[in-house]
């Protein structure tokens, strides 16, 4: 097992790297027959921004080799956008001298693709794992795994420079995207200078900033709005002084929407002034998943969601638990 801690807090990524561990991951790249890119299951901006992005430059530095997008389950529609979003495969087959490369999953399991197909997480598989989750396993051959980065997409620009492959402005727009969502559009507490130096190298290489605004911040569906006005409604403080909220199964069949339109909302309930913490409960596929978000240096909401086997960041985590939701003084986990 090979792993890379790449930054260091205050320094850019780029000058961290190992770039010998790096060169080193991408000579097994330019050995593959195949490369087979996957992302987490319930994909988010940084999903898919670097599932896409490092897909689109490795068929691009490998003109000989075939390059396959997976992931799980759909991208959401906000991510329309993205230019080879419909590649993107929900269904694989390993094949000799193949090269499996995950992104943005802290875990095997968080891929949803442990029991279907186990092979692509056997030590005898090829594999490179790049993510900045610090609750990462290190469960591939090569890990590339920085903590201090705010989005695996920071993490694939770096790598980028150093194996010097080319930046489009169609790859720009993908990494854009993830580093912004995963900063929420630059206003959460991990945009730091590394970030504005990874936005800038992204939109002097063409990113299209004004597109990625309007279509993930600016543009609402009426379900999604109809489904955070029952989101909202329920809120409830806790003694802890956390902001708590809930929807079920029933909301998103009586509103209509799909459970990615959930994205974003948490940030309204931090908006409660004097919050610690604050989280969201869906349900979903028979488990219950759970969304925590902090503001404050003193709160670390990652060591909250591992209590129930979950993880995450500091300030941003989450967890699923098998069961349905129990309205009651305060909501409740129960077994289905």
């Amino acid at each position: 097992m090979i792993f890379l801690l790449l930054a260091e807090k205050g320094y850019p990524h780029t000058l961290m790297l190992k770039r010998e561990t790096v060169r080193g991951a991408i000579d097994v790249l330019s050995k593959a027959s195949r490369i087979l890119v996957f992302c987490h299951a319930n994909p988010d901006g940084d999903a898919i921004g670097s599932l896409l992005g490092l897909g689109q430059m490795l068929e691009d530095a490998y003109p000989e080799k075939t390059v396959l997008f997976y992931c799980k389950d759909p991208s959401p529609e906000t991510f329309d956008f993205l230019y080879g979003v419909k590649r993107i495969q929900h269904s694989c087959s390993l094949q000799k001298g193949d090269t499996v490369v995950f992104v943005d999953s802290a875990e095997p399991k968080l891929t949803g693709l442990m029991d279907s197909h186990p092979e692509l997480f056997s030590e005898t598989t090829s594999s490179i794992n790049i993510d900045h989750h610090p609750t990462n396993t290190n469960f591939a051959s090569i890990n590339l795994i920085d903590a201090n980065a705010a989005s695996a997409c920071e993490i694939v620009a770096d790598i980028a420079d150093i194996a010097g492959w080319k930046i489009t402005p169609e790859v720009a727009t993908c990494l854009l995207t993830g580093v912004y969502t995963d900063t929420g559009g630059l206003l959460h507490s991990n945009t730091t200078v590394q970030v504005y130096r990874t936005v800038a190298r992204l939109l002097r290489a063409g990113a299209q900033q004004q597109v990625i605004i309007n279509s993930v911040f600016r543009t609402a569906k009426l379900s999604t709005l109809k489904l955070w006005g029952r989101l909202l409604e329920k809120i409830s403080l806790t003694d802890e002084g956390g902001a708590i909220s809930a929807v079920t199964k029933g909301d998103f069949a009586a509103t209509g929407a799909h459970y990615s339109e959930l994205t974003g909302a948490i940030d309204y309930l931090n908006a409660v002034p004097g919050m610690r913490f604050s989280m969201i409960l869906s349900e979903r596929d028979g488990k219950v998943k759970g969304s925590l978000r902090t503001l404050r240096d003193d709160v670390d909401v990652a060591e909250m969601a591992s209590k129930f086997d979950g993880g995450g960041h500091k300030k941003a985590a989450g967890f699923a638990l098998q069961g349905k939701l129990k309205p009651e003084v305060r909501w409740k986990v129960i077994e289905d």
